[in-house]
């Protein structure tokens, strides 16, 4: 067989039913062999940056390696962005480009780049496979690389006289399996021996406790402390638990600030943070002053940056949080069900056409259990501070990388991955000015998606941000108001435009659901309020002085 039939007969094997990219000549090989395997699908998108935030989101929800694919030259530049966004996600993506025929290399051919040490910072693994007896073996390194230790995406550079070459037909190796991050048990008696002798304390929660949250809810209500999420964990934990106090970083609550900041918390658990920027209101060194600090993770990398961790705890999440809870047990703690009531800000609405008014009363008609991918932009920061969690995982929030974007083309990765689960991504203009062409992938794959853009004609974070801190604003960050919904017409994509409060109702919002594709729902808005972005308010306001 051809040594691109082998490849995919290992990537088959391996569970994958999805393979997003874009074709072109040097990747026809792999493409041509996609007519005779029904069991993967090819998820053309209009852009290889959003395949690559599909295939993240699809590795994301699925719980497995997923597969992007691009042309040599400019269609594996493209897909750079999308691997340091997963590098940066822990997300296993293997991602594939093609190259000039081996004979041609240095002779200037046609869209010819050597993109293997391009993906090399932005991958655990980038090899470019000159030999077809190689191949395989290399493809079977790199999917055990991107599942083992801390997942994350790799890289593989096929050139097309490679793919096409005939190689001996051999036994598909087993899929990869990810062995578990087992934590030192000593290391973990030694934490809940000293957890006991601490009377108040705070439960930091990161986006790394994703798969471990019955566990971590059950640790904070054995010790009764409160829960504080970062913004990338908002999602996680709902906010009618008894200990839940908000989120603290961007965007955060002014009551998690105060806790951490005033609050007499001895201890500080860190669970799945790397206690990065966002998560920390800009390193505030409150975090961990004259407090006992204890890290969890299975990234080692994040002992130790900023803040000094006492006890740092390496392994997988779920299994430290079971063994520190069996230990804890031993030592005689108990549930106790007299919880605290959580006291967050609380949410004052109005009959104001704002932001806030727009996203809670989009969120009242949609269902429950709605996933949210939110893009980058403003309305993020309403989203982190003022929507709701009802249901676990209900919230995909990429503030770490923060590629615009991002939203419109996870959304498609998660719905594929969980088809049962409703789909929403809330946007901006300029987000979708950028990738919002993949609402037509959605459409000719019969994604029923609900797109919510907010169209402010602006670039609303560089606006509030440049107003706050320098005090004035360029013209350019505006632009003429463009009809988005018209957009999404012309392209049979059913629409409504949102031009006060009082056009978003059950019924509005009804009639864009439960389709045989997607929708949007644009909102026209001009919104000058300040957004609630907690401390960098203060930080970008103080500017200077």
């Amino acid at each position: 067989m051809k040594a691109a039939r082998l490849v995919l007969e290992y990537l088959k094997g391996s569970g994958v039913k999805h393979i997003f990219g874009i074709p072109a000549g040097s990747v026809n090989g792999i493409f041509n062999e996609l007519y005779d395997m029904p069991e993967i699908t090819p998820v053309i998108s209009k852009h290889e940056g959003a395949a690559s935030y599909m295939a993240a989101a699809y590795a994301k929800y699925s719980d497995q390696m997923s597969v992007c694919i691009g042309c040599s030259g400019p269609g594996g530049t493209n897909l750079v962005t999308g691997a340091a966004n997963a590098m940066r996600e822990h997300l296993p993506v293997l991602f594939i480009t093609g190259a000039v025929p081996v004979n041609t290399e240095g002779l200037n051919a046609s869209q010819e780049l050597d993109a293997e040490p391009i993906f090399r910072p932005v991958t655990k693994y980038s090899v470019t496979v000159r030999d077809s007896k190689d191949l395989l073996n290399q493809i079977v390194t790199a999917a055990e690389i991107a599942v083992s230790g801390v997942p994350g995406p790799v890289h593989i550079g096929i050139p097309i006289d490679v793919q096409h070459e005939q190689v001996e037909d051999v036994e598909i190796p087993a899929p990869p399996k990810r062995t578990a991050m087992v934590p030192d048990l000593g290391i973990i008696k030694n934490v809940a021996e000293e957890l006991v002798k601490k009377e108040h304390g705070y439960v930091f929660v990161g986006q790394g406790v994703r798969n471990s949250v019955d566990q971590l809810i059950e640790l904070a209500e054995l010790l009764e402390w409160p829960i504080v999420v970062t913004p990338q964990a908002k999602g996680y934990i709902p906010e009618n638990h008894p200990l839940f106090a908000g989120v603290f970083g961007f965007a955060g609550h002014e009551s998690a600030s105060k806790l951490i900041g005033e609050g007499n918390g001895q201890t500080l658990l860190i669970f799945g943070s790397s206690l990065g920027e966002t998560a920390t209101n800009n390193y505030n060194q409150n975090l961990a002053k004259d407090r006992f600090t204890v890290q969890f993770d299975f990234d080692q990398s994040v002992f130790n940056r900023k803040y000094e961790i006492d006890i740092p705890v390496l392994g997988d999440i779920n299994l430290s949080l079971l063994f520190l809870i069996q230990e804890l047990k031993v030592l005689g703690l108990e549930k106790n069900i007299k919880l605290v009531e959580n006291n967050i800000d609380s949410i004052e609405t109005t009959d104001e056409y704002n932001t806030k008014n727009v996203l809670l009363n989009i969120q009242k008609h949609l269902p429950e259990n709605t996933r949210y991918s939110i893009d980058i932009g403003e309305f993020m920061s309403y989203v982190i501070h003022h929507m709701k969690v009802h249901q676990s995982d209900t919230f995909n929030i990429n503030v770490h990388f923060g590629a615009m974007g991002t939203g419109i083309a996870s959304a498609i990765g998660s719905k594929l991955a969980e088809p049962e689960r409703p789909a929403v991504c809330i946007t901006g203009d300029g987000c979708f000015f950028m990738h919002g062409m993949e609402i037509l992938t959605a459409r000719e794959y019969n994604l029923p998606i609900l797109f919510v853009v907010m169209n402010n004609a602006r670039l609303g974070m560089v606006y509030h941000g440049h107003s706050l801190q320098f005090k004035r604003v360029h013209s350019t960050f505006e632009q003429e108001p463009t009809n988005i919904s018209a957009m999404a017409a012309a392209m049979n994509i059913p629409t409504y435009r949102v031009n006060q409060l009082e056009d978003i109702n059950q019924e509005v919002i009804n009639s864009l659901l439960n389709l045989d594709g997607p929708a949007v729902l644009e909102v026209a808005l001009v919104d000058n309020n300040v957004p609630p972005m907690g401390d960098r308010v203060k930080f970008l306001s103080s500017f200077g002085k």
